[in-house]
């Protein structure tokens, strides 16, 4: 089909400009798909797709969309693309976790796949990971390593670095990722975009390799708030096959804000700069140490959580130890170090970790924190790729243990032009709160 450059030229790279251009008739949906397929092509070998949809399924599900339209079916992400972290079931498409020989062909889409799919979108492909989703560097990958889209060799950010990528590059409007120790969080703000982390069990993770199972999340990827609300929006509810799935009662907005001491914030110096001025325009009416969340997140690597990571995949690592990563092995196979009393005694200091940071919420509505506490390069990652992988998840990994709500949104770049993050945590089931407090602060970024 020919579709003239014009057209693809001006197809919107976001969730609610394509909704609107498809709705209006000034698009056609096989033109959104020509214009996704010229952009991957202008992109190159950038190690962002692992597997991807043929044109041919990508023009025949465009063809379907467009007669379940005219025929009336209400579906409110008609025509728009996006792509799924490959630990994420999309059936008729491979899913290896970054591991060629773990690969398996799903007959069934992962729960999170099918809303989206029900809801009128399509899937183009199958997006880069550091390995078994274990990392937040983007570089754990027999795939390739993702640069970030700010390019100078900084890493990308993992583990969901090719859906990162695949958004802020502009390929598709929303990416799926998924979110156990910051994975939707870091990737979002080396690469300038919006990172949404529900609430645990909001997001089914039914068709989810697990990594950490009890704590694993959904997350999405966009380029901007309102976009992560409207696809939030379809994916959220709860699933009768998924035993982690869960509801809660929504918390009412609000704009009061804690934030760190700034003795206790341990960020670079351009960092420091661009958070200081973010939290100058908000409701500041909280200090509280960091100590306390940086210790619930050590639990998760230097803790018995990460044995958890084994429970799922001892039986590969077994059978294939040579299949895996070397550093993926070693950081897995650490969960042999602990035993029962040991996950005993880490979940009983959780809970009152727990109680400390739900006091929190007595004086603020919302946490604000940086993302990361600086960025790095792919090849200082290789030269310690341990200790700096845990320097970027500092202000993430707690997040799910303490049963945290979060959305990482852009707020600029330093002076040397390296991207800046926030985050904005609340309580489970905060999303709203999160929502409208990050849409707030996006407007008074851009005043």
């Amino acid at each position: 089909m020919l579709i003239p450059l014009a057209v693809r030229d001006t197809v919107p790279t976001t969730v609610r400009g394509l909704r609107a251009a498809l709705a209006s008739g000034a698009l056609d949906v096989h033109a959104v798909v020509e214009a996704v397929l010229d952009r991957i092509a202008a992109r190159g070998s950038d190690a962002t797709w692992i597997s991807r949809t043929t044109p041919e399924a990508l023009h025949a599900r465009a063809a379907e969309l467009a007669a379940a339209r005219a025929a009336g079916a209400d579906l409110p992400l008609y025509g728009v693309p996006f792509a799924v972290k490959d630990n994420i079931d999309v059936a008729g498409l491979p899913t290896t976790c970054a591991c060629p020989d773990f690969a398996y062909e799903p007959v069934t889409d992962a729960t999170a796949v099918r809303r989206l799919l029900d809801a009128g979108a399509i899937v183009v492909g199958k997006t880069n990971l550091d390995q078994f989703a274990t990392g937040l560097v983007g570089t754990r990958s027999p795939y390739g390593a993702c640069e970030s889209v700010f390019g100078g060799d900084l890493v990308s950010g993992g583990s969901s670095s090719g859906s990162a990528v695949a958004v802020a590059a502009g390929i598709v409007p929303f990416a799926l990722g998924t979110d156990t120790a910051g994975s939707g969080r870091v990737p979002a703000a080396l690469n300038g975009i919006v990172g949404l982390k529900p609430t645990r069990g909001l997001v089914p993770t039914t068709g989810v390799v697990p990594a950490c199972r009890s704590l694993d999340c959904v997350s999405v990827f966009t380029t901007d708030v309102p976009d992560a609300a409207d696809v939030l929006a379809v994916l959220a509810g709860p699933d009768p096959d998924d035993p982690w799935s869960r509801t809660g009662t929504p918390t009412t907005p609000g704009t009061r804000t804690a934030v760190p001491a700034p003795r206790e914030l341990d960020v670079d110096d351009g960092t420091a700069a661009v958070f200081a001025s973010v939290a100058a325009r908000c409701e500041i009416t909280a200090e509280i140490p960091l100590g306390p969340l940086v210790e619930a997140g050590d639990l998760l690597y230097g803790g018995p959580w990460v044995a958890e990571r084994l429970a799922d995949l001892e039986a590969f690592l077994e059978a294939r130890p040579e299949s895996v990563l070397p550093v993926t092995r070693m950081l897995i196979e650490r969960g042999r170090d602990f035993d029962a009393v040991a996950a005993f005694r880490g979940r009983h200091r959780l809970q009152e970790l727990r109680a400390w940071c739900a006091r929190i919420w007595e004086h603020a509505d919302v946490l604000l924190l940086p993302t990361v506490p600086t960025t790095f390069t792919r090849a200082e990652i290789a030269e310690e790729p341990v200790a700096r992988n845990l320097v970027l998840g500092r202000y993430t990994q707690f997040a799910n243990l303490l049963d945290l709500a979060a959305i990482a949104v852009p707020v600029g770049t330093t002076a040397a032009g390296r991207p800046v993050g926030v985050t904005l945590f609340g309580p489970a089931f905060a999303e709203d709160r999160l929502i409208t407090a990050a849409h707030e602060l996006a407007v008074r970024e851009a005043a």
